[in-house]
C-alpha cells in the first residue's frame, strides 16, 4: 500500500506533494517530532501553526525552521494540554485568528512520568495525551470542517501493546500507579479516539489516523531515569530483534505520510506504523495494532467517558 518504510524520512514521504494553501496545526510543535513535521510541511508550502506551552521554545522552533526554510509560513499559539482552561483558550484564539485547518496533527505528549495530575485533576498521561487533545479537537473542529482534504492525525505508540484502556479507573484512583500501564492505556486511547472521530466525522469528509512513530530519542523521555531507559531498551530489543532507533525525520515520517498520502483518502480509523497501515495483531510484540485499540464499542465508551470527565461535547 505504501512505497515507504521504517527508514523513510519526512522529506521522502512529502516529495512531490504540494501543500500550498493548506493550513497545518501541530501540537508539541516546539521540539522533536512536532517541530520536524512543521518544518517538512512548511517546506512543501503549507501554512503551519505550531502549538506549545512555552512561547520562548516556540520562538526558537520558528527560528530554527526559518534558518533552513526562510520563506516558511509559520505562526505560533500557546496551548498547555495539561490544563483544559488553556486548551479552551487556545481553541477560542485559533477560531479568531485562523480561517481553517486542513491537517490537524495531535503530536504532543508525555511519557512514563511519575504519578502526577493535570490542572483539572486527571492522571497526567491520560489527561494530557488523550483528554487534552479530545477537548482541543472539539474546539478546533469548526476550523477542520472548513478545510479541504481534511485529516486528523493522533500520535499513538506501539506502547499501546502494554495496556488496554481501563474504563473503570482511567485515572488510577483505585489501583496502584504504574508509569508504563498509564502510558500504554493513554496510547490505546489515542487509537480509540481516532476510531471515534472517523465514525462520527467521516461523513463530513474528515478522516482520522493513529500513528506509531517508532523508537526515537527525543525529550519525550525526559521523565525517565537511567534505569527506566535501560529497561525500556532491553524490553524493546528483546521483543523486536530488528529494532533500531529512528532519527527525528524518520520518526516524523509516518505522521506526515498519514496526513498526506493519496492512498489513504477516505480510509481513516486505522493505525499506521513505518509509513503503512498496520495489520491487526494480538500476539506480535514487534508490530501491528491490538484489536482492543480498534474496538468500536470501546471507542464509543471512551468518547462518552471523555465527555463526562471534561464536560465537553462535540457538536
Amino acid at each position: 500500500m505504501s512505497a515507504f518504510g521504517k527508514t523513510s524520512t519526512t522529506d521522502d514521504v512529502l516529495a512531490g506533494i504540494d501543500l500550498s494553501g493548506k493550513t497545518v496545526f501541530v501540537t508539541g510543535g516546539n521540539s522533536g517530532l512536532g517541530q520536524e513535521t512543521g518544518r517538512a510541511m512548511a517546506a512543501r508550502g503549507a501554512h503551519v501553526i505550531l502549538a506549545g506551552r512555552d512561547q520562548s521554545k516556540l520562538d526558537a522552533a520558528v527560528a530554527a525552521i526559518k534558518a533552513e526554510q526562510p520563506d516558511a509560513k509559520l505562526e505560533t499559539i500557546i496551548c498547555d494540554l495539561g490544563s483544559l482552561d488553556s486548551v479552551r483558550a487556545c481553541g477560542a484564539e485559533a477560531n479568531e485568528r485562523f480561517d481553517k485547518i486542513d491537517l490537524l496533527i495531535n503530536n504532543a505528549g508525555v511519557m512514563a512520568c511519575p504519578l502526577g495530575h493535570t490542572a483539572d485533576g486527571f492522571e497526567m498521561q491520560f489527561g494530557t495525551n488523550h483528554l487534552g487533545h479530545f477537548v482541543l479537537t472539539k474546539y478546533l473542529m469548526p476550523l477542520v470542517e472548513a478545510g479541504q482534504d481534511k485529516r486528523i492525525v493522533n500520535l499513538s505508540s506501539r506502547a499501546h501493546h502494554m495496556a488496554p484502556l481501563n474504563l473503570e479507573d482511567p485515572n488510577f484512583e483505585s489501583r496502584d500507579y504504574n508509569e508504563w500501564a498509564s502510558y500504554g492505556q493513554a496510547k490505546t486511547a489515542n487509537v480509540l479516539f481516532s476510531v471515534g472521530l472517523e465514525d462520527r466525522f467521516a461523513s463530513k469528509g474528515i478522516n482520522a489516523y493513529a500513528v506509531h512513530p517508532g523508537g526515537i530519542q527525543t525529550n519525550l523521555g525526559r521523565h525517565m531515569t537511567e534505569e527506566q531507559s535501560a529497561a525500556l531498551i532491553a524490553r524493546v530489543s528483546t521483543s523486536d530483534p530488528d529494532f533500531a532507533w529512528k532519527t527525528i525525520p524518520q520518526g516524523a515520517a509516518t505522521q506526515c505520510w498519514a496526513a498526506t498520502a493519496p492512498e489513504l483518502e477516505g480510509k481513516g480509523g486505522v493505525y499506521c506504523e513505518d509509513c503503512h497501515v498496520a495489520e491487526v495483531d494480538d500476539e506480535s510484540s514487534s508490530g501491528g495494532v491490538r484489536s482492543y485499540a480498534l474496538d468500536k464499542g470501546t471507542a464509543d465508551a471512551l468518547w462518552a467517558l471523555s465527555e463526562q470527565l471534561t464536560g465537553e461535547t462535540f457538536a
